[in-house]
Order: C-alpha cells, then sequence, then structure tokens
C-alpha cells in the first residue's frame, strides 16, 4: 500500500525496535517478526494455560484453606508491570511541553445520533472554546427527518451564521434517498463536498446509516484539506487545550499516526452506575491504555476524544468503511477499527492524559449492559484483526492482548469450578481475593491520581463478575447483530435482550451455592474458625465501603450543579 507523501515509510519504525537494529532483507525480515511473535503468544498463552491447569501452589496451609500460586503470581506480577509503565507514561507526559508549529490545520468531526439538546448545547459551546487557530468544525447528523432538525438549529443558534453553513441531504455517500435522481445526488455529493471545505463551521443531515456512515461522510467531505483529523461524539464536553495537546503528540513524532485523549465522565452524580463508570473509566485510561501509550500501541483511541493523521486516514478510508465480518458488513466498532488501521501500517498510537474531555454514560443497568455488550463485540472482532499486526508492533501489544483476550475464559472456569466444587469455603475465598484485588488496583489509582475517590473502583468488581463477564459471551455469540448499540440520548430505548446472558449466569451461579450447600460436608473446627472470620472480613469491607459511599457520593447524586469536576465543563 502507498505511503502518501511528507510520511516515512514505516518498515522500521520505533514501534518494533524490541526486534533489534539489524539490517536484513525486508521479506526475512517481516517473515522473522510474524513467527518470532506468533511463537511469543503461544509460549504466553501457554505458559498461563499451564499454571492454570496444574494449580502449582508455591505455599498453601493444611487442607488447602489458603494458598498462592504459579496463576496467581502470573496475574499479579501483570498488574505490577502494567502499573510501573502507566506511572512511567505519565511521568513522560509531564516533560511533553514543547510549542506546537504553525501553520498545520485540523478538522474537528463530531458525530451525531438524536442527541440530548443540553449536552449538544454543552459540545458546541466547549467547541467553540478550543484554543486553537482556524479549527473547521463539521458535524454530520445521522438522519435528516423533521425529528432530527432541533440539532441543526442547535448547530446554528451556538456557532453563529456569519462562519457556518448547513445542509440537509435526502442521501448519504453510499445510499440514495427516497425520490432522489441519480443528477440529484451528484449535485448533493458535490454540494457537500463544497460546504465542507468552504465553511468554517458546516453542519450535514443525512439519510440514516449508522455511526460509520456519518464518520465517512465528513472524512471524505474533508479529503485532503487538512493535515489532521480530530474526533468527537456529540455528548462530549471538550477542554480549550485538547487539540493544541494531541496535535503536539503527533508533530513530535512522525512515526505516530493517532493519539487519544483523557476521557471523563459529564454525568458522573447523575446515579451509581455512571459514579462507578466514571472511576473504571479513569482506571482505563490513566492505567491500561497509559501503559499501552508507553510501547506506542494504543488499541482503541476511544471516539470522544482522538486525533489523526488525515494522509494515513484517507488512505484506508475506504477498506475502513467496507470492513466486513463472517460475511456481515460491521456497523459498530467504527473507533477501535479506526486505530487498528493505523496500527496496521505500522504507526503507533499514543494516549495523552493533558488532553482532556467529558462524555455522557449510560444513568440506567440496562442501557449500561448493552452498550457493553456492543463494545465486548468490537473488542472480540477487532482482536482478530489487531493479531495480524502484531509483528509490526513491541511485543507488548502481543502479551497485553493475549492476557486480556483470554482472562474472560480464564475467569468463567475459575468461578464455575469454585462454584460447583462442594466446598462453602471456596466461594468465599473466591469473593474475598476478587475484592482484595480490587481494593489494591484502587489504593494504587488513589496515589497516581492523588484522589481518594478512586477507592471505590473496588466497587466495579462486582458489576464487572455479574454482568460484564456473562455480557461477553454473549457479545461473542451475537457478534454479527449490527446497530448503534445504545439509544439515541433524547429517546431512551429500552432493551431487555441484555438480561438474558445475566439471568443465565445468575442462574449458573445459584446452581453452583445449591449443590454446594448439598454436598458440603460437615465443618470442622478449622474451617469454621475460616468462615466466620471469612465472613465478617467480607462483611467489614462492605460496611465500610458502602458507608464511605452514603457519606461522599450518594448525598451528591442527582445534583446537576455538582456533575462536573473540571472547569472546562462549566459551559
Amino acid at each position: 500500500m502507498p505511503v502518501p507523501p511528507g510520511l516515512p515509510v514505516p518498515v522500521i519504525t520505533p514501534a518494533v525496535r524490541g526486534w533489534g537494529r539489524c539490517q536484513m532483507p525486508g521479506s526475512l525480515s517481516t517473515a522473522l517478526r510474524v513467527v518470532g511473535t506468533s511463537l511469543f503468544a503461544v509460549a504466553v498463552l501457554g505458559g498461563i494455560l499451564a499454571a492454570y491447569v496444574t494449580g502449582y501452589q508455591f505455599i498453601h496451609t493444611e487442607k488447602h484453606y489458603l494458598s498462592f500460586g504459579l496463576y496467581g503470581a502470573i496475574l499479579g506480577l501483570h498488574l505490577f508491570i502494567q502499573s510501573l509503565f502507566a506511572f512511567l507514561e505519565h511521568r513522560r507526559m509531564r516533560g511533553e511541553g514543547q510549542p506546537v508549529r504553525p501553520g498545520r490545520s485540523v478538522a474537528l468531526c463530531i458525530a451525531a445520533f438524536q442527541e440530548d439538546p443540553d449536552y449538544l448545547t454543552k459540545c458546541l459551546r466547549s467547541v467553540k472554546r478550543i484554543a486553537f487557530p482556524d479549527l473547521k468544525v463539521v458535524m454530520v447528523v445521522d438522519g435528516n427527518g423533521p425529528d432530527d432538525t432541533y440539532m441543526l438549529d442547535i448547530f446554528r443558534d451556538v456557532m453563529g451564521s456569519e462562519r457556518s453553513g448547513s445542509y440537509i441531504w435526502k442521501s448519504n455517500f453510499h445510499e440514495q434517498g427516497e425520490g432522489e435522481t441519480e443528477a440529484g445526488l451528484r449535485e448533493g455529493l458535490a454540494r457537500v463536498q463544497a460546504l465542507v471545505r468552504s465553511n468554517t463551521y458546516s453542519c450535514i443531515l443525512q439519510k440514516w446509516g449508522g455511526k460509520r456512515e456519518v464518520m465517512y461522510t465528513a472524512f471524505r467531505a474533508l479529503g485532503d484539506s487538512v493535515d489532521y483529523i480530530q474526533v468527537c461524539d456529540s455528548d462530549t464536553v471538550l477542554d480549550p487545550a485538547c487539540t493544541a495537546e494531541m496535535l503536539r503528540i503527533l508533530e513530535a513524532d512522525p512515526h505516530v499516526g493517532g493519539v487519544g485523549g483523557d476521557v471523563q465522565i459529564l454525568n458522573k452524580y447523575d446515579s451509581w452506575l455512571s459514579f462507578l463508570s466514571s472511576v473504571r473509566y479513569w482506571m482505563a485510561f490513566n492505567v491500561e491504555r497509559a501503559c499501552q501509550s508507553y510501547f506506542g500501541c494504543v488499541q482503541c483511541i476511544s471516539g470522544p476524544l482522538g486525533m489523526y493523521r488525515n494522509a494515513l486516514l484517507q488512505q484506508f478510508l475506504e477498506d475502513w468503511y467496507h470492513q466486513t465480518f463472517l460475511g456481515s458488513k460491521c456497523s459498530f466498532g467504527d473507533d477501535r477499527h479506526l486505530t487498528n488501521r493505523v496500527l496496521s501500517l505500522g504507526y503507533r498510537t499514543k494516549y495523552t492524559a493533558r488532553s482532556k474531555c467529558l462524555t455522557e454514560t449510560p444513568t440506567r443497568y440496562l442501557r449500561w449492559l448493552n452498550q457493553q455488550t456492543r463494545w465486548s463485540k468490537s473488542y472480540f472482532r477487532e482482536w482478530l484483526y489487531n493479531a495480524l499486526w502484531f509483528h509490526k508492533h513491541h511485543l507488548w501489544m502481543t502479551y497485553e492482548s493475549v492476557v486480556t483476550g483470554f482472562f474472560p475464559f480464564f475467569l468463567i472456569a475459575t468461578v464455575i469450578q469454585l462454584f460447583y466444587r462442594g466446598r462453602v469455603w471456596n466461594i468465599l475465598l473466591f469473593l474475598l481475593t476478587v475484592q482484595l484485588v480490587g481494593v489494591i488496583k484502587a489504593t494504587y489509582a488513589c496515589f497516581l491520581r492523588g484522589s481518594a475517590e478512586m477507592i471505590f473502583m473496588s466497587l466495579y468488581a462486582l458489576l464487572y463478575m455479574s454482568s460484564l463477564l456473562p455480557a461477553k459471551i454473549f457479545a461473542i455469540a451475537t457478534i454479527n447483530k449490527s446497530g448503534w448499540g445504545t439509544s439515541g440520548r433524547r429517546t431512551i430505548v429500552v432493551n431487555f435482550v441484555g438480561l438474558l446472558p445475566v439471568s443465565v449466569w445468575v442462574a449458573v451461579l445459584l446452581g453452583g451455592l445449591a449443590y454446594t450447600a448439598y454436598s458440603q460436608d460437615l465443618f470442622s473446627e478449622t474451617e469454621v474458625a475460616f468462615l466466620v472470620s471469612g465472613a465478617i472480613l467480607y462483611a467489614c469491607y462492605w460496611v465500610a465501603l458502602l458507608t464511605l459511599y452514603l457519606a461522599i457520593v450518594a448525598r451528591r447524586c442527582g445534583k446537576r450543579q455538582e456533575q462536573c469536576g473540571l472547569v472546562f465543563a462549566e459551559v
């Protein structure tokens, strides 16, 4: 695939420095990297599987009431290494401050679909406050009916009419609208492109086609008219410095093809679910993605805040749009696949916590569950695609993909095994271990963020075990089912399908409890002591965390004036 002028050829890039500096023919070097990476992936998976199956234990008490084994050591070491490199990346971020070269052009593309008017207004007001000269803004609305025009009205009110233009398009780039002639379609295509390129601010309402269609329209209309393209969702409030901070990363290293920022929660205190999502978001971005960024292999640049080299984006635009999986056209996971396309060319992807935004998250359980299921679908699908390019990047990408990709299956096997082993202590010990790991991770997050609020991250472990774990399996089973996954925010549509895997999972666990209760022998004095001590410890944990939650968080929930903790949220 040819590389656009002005961009380096990604044959041996900093992303693959781990393979050494010896010179050899390109085809042989690639073949060796493919073989080496494949063997490394098999070794990692085989090592974890062997540790899990053999159950080798370093130390244990009599009758194995307590033990510490090889599998637990591997997972503990993984968390330690991940946290270490995340810390090092944050230290590196604090040193990034070189000014951005003048003359670079950036376009901000906003994808909108049945957006809540309040969120859209906040989004556009924050866009107008971005501290970047001549920033071009393109908002494309997925829908052109009477129920969608309110978004155009909001756009005009906020952005003004002097430097903005708008167009209600009967069609889109790939589907002709009702009553649209061929001549009208060609005229519409030309008009959309002319509108976007000639106006600083432009808004297009087009025939419904999904988020990827909306993004495609903005990218295709811009063409090669700008150097960089920033993406944003219509429920996102942007920090004034977000554009300059991401551009600084891309300008500093020509081998970086895309960069993402720190996505936090706008409606943090709307409910207990949105609050737990907020601490989980921080952990995902500032530990997991920060670690990936250290090695230049961030695997998903999120839709609310990301930036790409436009020359690269235009190069794979058609392949990105026409992506298929198992014979079906893909209509979700747009941002993850966009990131994957950058990685496929050998370019690095980065994360910077200096670029920030706030975005909406579901406040109700069913909508959150549907969102997580959709994200899990795209994760597993893109995992397979991502594996094709392991050899082009640091070995960390291979290692982490194997560990995180297979971890849910090991965890499910562990839960079922413990619940059906016929010992009450095994179940209680598992629950204690889950919360202990959660507390350790939360404590580290408190240190890294400098906020005691992160201690509630340990509560998310229960949500993961009870809901997200079965949702991942359901996502694999329904991986080709398309759609936006979550409804528009103006009208919330309840979808009960997501409850099916959770109900099955709960039934499996209750069956295990019933079997254990039936099979449990009489308790010995030692076992009674462990059970009582463990139950008291577990109860104390929940009493302490719930008391803190009620004292610190619950009193804020529902108070809209306290929803945003960042200065730029006040728009």
